[in-house]
């Protein structure tokens, strides 16, 4: 197996265990767009307290703020998972990815997720970045008008090859610009080896 083929393999299972952490929750909402509300928020800079983040979940999921304290595994798994996107997104590797499922279902069910991936990003970023937004670059400025449109696609799509290269070009296009907002919004990481100057 090669290191694209696994690296798709664990993002396909991250789908699944956030789809099954859903399905036990019965949450009436989509995963991809928690994981892009948070994106978003991280992206334009923000940083959510555990107690703040649980809430949000709750409050997305369409739960009460009982069901983290009723279920033993939401709180460490979402826990895990913000720790997940924030590590992605600082990684020099451009190894983050929009969590969306993978090339076995349908593509209208995938159109589907990227949509709302796209729309909670939005919303996250918009949360966090507020005003500043309008002060951000050109090229800043034209992505978040891009990902407008994106996120008032229709999920009719009929399967062939060219919706097929469109959804994987727009998908590649949403994950660098969610990079670039990130890159834009937040100070690089200072590593524990690098000289700071007094």
């Amino acid at each position: 197996m090669s290191d694209t083929d696994s690296t798709g393999a664990a993002r396909a299972a991250e789908f699944e265990r956030w789809a099954n952490v859903y399905t036990t929750h019965k949450a009436f909402s989509h995963p991809s767009e928690l994981h892009g509300a948070l994106c978003g928020r991280l992206a334009a800079g923000s940083r959510i307290q555990e107690d703040e983040w649980l809430a949000m979940v709750c409050e997305q999921m369409g739960l009460g703020i009982q069901a983290v304290e009723e279920s033993g595994d939401l709180a460490p798994f979402m826990n895990g998972a913000y720790q997940a996107a924030l590590a992605q997104l600082q990684s020099s590797d451009l190894s983050f990815h929009p969590l969306l499922p993978d090339d076995d279902y349908a593509i209208d069910q995938r159109l589907e997720a990227l949509v709302a991936w796209v729309r909670g990003f939005l919303e996250g970023m918009a949360l966090a970045a507020g005003a500043s937004l309008g002060q951000a670059p050109e090229e800043i400025r034209e992505l978040i008008e891009d990902m407008v449109a994106i996120s008032q696609l229709s999920e009719d799509e009929e399967s062939d090859e060219e919706s097929e290269q469109q959804l994987l070009e727009i998908t590649e296009y949403i994950r660098l610009g969610a990079l670039a907002v990130f890159t834009e919004f937040n100070e690089p990481e200072k590593s524990a080896n690098t000289p700071t100057l007094h």
